[in-house]
């Protein structure tokens, strides 16, 4: 979708939806905060969502959907997760549990239930259970082979919306001796099984999104279908694994979205509130704090730009891309959000408070992005598989590979390139060495030097200080290889399940991420708004990402906090969002008088 074109359709729904600060808006704070406090599934703000068509920009526009670019549908949401992720979590749950329906199915399969989710039916992902959490090959659901289908037969558990969905895409064991081709996926239809065949579990009370359904079903020899297989029997692993990585790129949305409201609140505060004759924000180390978050954020939103893209540009690289962005992001903004409620002070802690309650909602409810869809060890455990071949390629591609990155590094992350259509079948599950982000990276920094030499004098300097802390991070490659043969010589089978390989692991994600703050500024360099690009900003973001190895070295100064400062303020009282996309939010309209207290 051309950019244009998203922003329109970003701030349609923005102004549909309204001010969240206004009591009277469609999805007013004061509402998500009662449903929260009673712990009350969403329904109106759901339902409304789905009649303004939400999700239908992540169905296949084949059988009659709106989806395109796959970030039509992950900008849409973490528009709607700014106000309440709970909502935003309870609605894409049936866009992602269509996915194995879309990578496996047949044309008819896909066909009938886009029109079962047209017309109101909820779907849910079965795929985890009580006694194995993230172990797949341990799961014990049956499905049995009779004539005409299968008998479903097991638990399934912490289901998002398992309660309230009509359907349920079902991962269950096929083979008698389970391993990688013993299981498969199938789609049940609760409305057309026997009243009571299958038995809803209690809802889980939950530290955040407490408003959520998260649940179970248990069911006994329930009869499904030979036309409710998707795929072939034993394809269920590879359908699952595809279906989750797209899930981990998208899922992000909610952190970001979460530290944006987080962001947008504590500048409510900092900019009215005066202390010693100074506003909140212009006292030194308090206005180093909320650059260092707004940095942070930058740097989270490169990553997601470039994973997001990665769905449609590279599929055959997502199990690298979406597992970068599922630990990196949601680790990175938990510290983020913590570092955030220094600057808010005990106004982060007010549950009841009419303008900062929200916030501590925000603090809990960014967590869900952690643990969904593949907790921060699943994720860097399927990263340590790939290290190898990673860091192969990192310190040792041909010219040609490189070359080809470049190329594809440029609509990665360029925001206003077209990309190919969305081909989620084509997804692999190991990405063989490529990861284009960090392959593109030193010709990345080459554009930047450029761009410098083009620069005026004080941006000029900040382009190539930027360029030197990129070079520099990108550099630590050949020592990390190193460390890598050197772990893997000393450890021997303790290798693949060894500490010491995730952090490595986590030091790779540094070089991806430091590769998508440059790749971000240079490609979409043309394209983005000002105040953006701005090489104060770079250097900061790239700054943030030194400190995880150099926590009490820095390479920004007072100047640089000051220039960053006044693109988020300007961002701020302009109402844009704190992204690359900036997208323009709803009119404040609401009373902030309650923000001064």
């Amino acid at each position: 979708m051309p950019k244009a074109d998203l922003t329109a359709l970003a701030a349609r729904l923005e102004a549909h939806l309204g001010d969240p600060h206004d009591p009277a808006a469609r999805m007013p704070f004061t509402q998500v905060m009662e449903l929260d406090e009673r712990e009350e599934y969403p329904h109106e703000f759901v339902n409304d969502l789905r009649r303004w068509g939400v999700p239908e920009y992540a169905l296949p526009a084949e059988q009659g959907g709106l989806a395109g670019d796959v970030e039509a549908e992950f900008n849409l949401v973490r528009l709607i997760a700014r106000r309440d992720p709970t909502t935003a979590t309870a609605l894409i749950i049936t866009n992602l549990s269509f996915m194995p329906v879309w990578i496996g199915g047949s044309d008819e399969q896909k066909q009938r239930v886009v029109d079962a989710v047209k017309h109101g039916t909820r779907l849910s992902w079965g795929l985890s259970e009580r006694g194995h959490g993230s172990d797949l090959l341990a799961n014990d659901m049956i499905a049995e082979k009779v004539d005409g289908g299968y008998l479903l037969t097991g638990g399934k558990w912490l289901i998002g919306n398992a309660t309230r969905s009509d359907g349920m895409c079902v991962f269950a064991r096929t083979g008698e001796r389970g391993g990688p081709g013993g299981f498969s996926i199938f789609v049940l239809d609760k409305r057309s099984t026997r009243a009571g065949s299958v038995v809803e579990l209690p809802r889980e009370r939950l530290h955040g999104l407490r408003a959520m359904d998260i649940s179970g079903i248990e069911v006994d020899r329930v009869f499904v279908p030979d036309s409710a297989l998707l795929g072939t029997e034993g394809q269920g692993l590879e359908i699952a694994i595809k279906a989750t990585q797209t899930a981990r790129a998208q899922i992000s949305s909610i952190a970001l979205s979460a530290v944006d409201t987080g962001l947008r609140l504590t500048l409510d505060f900092t900019e009215e509130r005066v202390i010693l004759g100074k506003a909140v924000s212009d006292i030194p180390y308090s206005r180093r704090q909320l650059t260092e978050v707004f940095a942070d954020l930058m740097v989270c939103d490169a990553v997601s730009l470039g994973a997001v893209r990665a769905l449609q540009v590279v599929p055959q690289q997502v199990s690298v891309w979406s597992s970068v962005a599922k630990y990196f992001v949601p680790t990175v903004l938990e510290r983020t959000m913590s570092q955030l409620s220094v600057v808010l002070g005990a106004r982060f802690f007010l549950r009841g408070h009419p303008h900062y309650g929200v916030y501590q909602k925000m603090l809990r409810d960014l967590l869900v992005a952690n643990f969904a869809d593949g907790n921060t060890v699943v994720n860097l455990r399927n990263l340590g598989s790939q290290l190898d071949a990673l860091l192969a390629s990192a310190t040792g591609a041909g010219e040609d590979a490189r070359a080809a990155a470049v190329g594809r590094a440029a609509v990665l992350y360029g925001i206003d390139r077209e990309m190919p259509p969305y081909r989620p079948w084509e997804q692999e599950l190991h990405a063989r060495g490529l990861d284009d982000a960090v392959l593109a990276a030193p010709d990345g920094v080459e554009r930047l030097r450029a761009l410098a030499e083009q620069a005026k004098e004080d941006e000029r300097d900040l382009l190539l200080r930027a360029a030197e802390v990129a070079a520099e991070l990108l550099g630590r490659a050949t020592s990390l290889a190193e460390s890598n043969a050197a772990l893997r010589a000393g450890q021997g089978r303790e290798y693949a399940q060894s500490a010491e390989l995730f952090d490595l692991v986590k030091e790779y994600c540094l070089l991806h991420a430091t590769a998508a703050c440059v790749l971000t500024f240079v490609h979409s360099h043309g394209a983005l708004d000002d105040p953006l690009p701005n090489g104060a900003l770079l250097l900061l973001q790239l700054e943030r990402l030194r400190r995880h190895l150099r926590p009490h070295e820095a390479v920004t100064d007072a100047a640089v906090t000051d220039e960053v400062m006044r693109v988020l303020r300007l961002l701020y009282r302009e109402n844009r969002l704190f992204s690359h996309w900036q997208f323009p939010l709803a009119e404040r309209v609401g009373d902030l008088s309650a923000a001064r207290t």
